[in-house]
């Protein structure tokens, strides 16, 4: 089964974070492919050994990514 997720990549200093939030799964890598690849092998792990318990308890089904202005200063 094929499951659809968000990928949040940040850079970093010299590399980069990825982020998965529907399950709080992260990675990091030298590149925005790297890190994106990395979050992929980390999740499918995840997927592999948590159990279903864990799965449902950390699964967020709905995830809104938006910006905000506000004013600073």
């Amino acid at each position: 089964m094929n499951r659809q997720l968000t990928a949040i990549i940040e850079k970093e200093n010299d590399g980069y974070v990825a982020l998965c939030p529907e399950v709080d799964v992260a990675s990091q890598g030298d590149s925005i492919a790297e890190a994106r690849d990395n979050l992929r092998e980390a999740l499918e792990l995840f997927f592999e050994t948590a159990s279903e318990e864990e799965i449902g308890t950390r699964l967020h089904k709905e995830v809104y990514i938006t910006q905000l202005e506000i004013a600073v200063g």
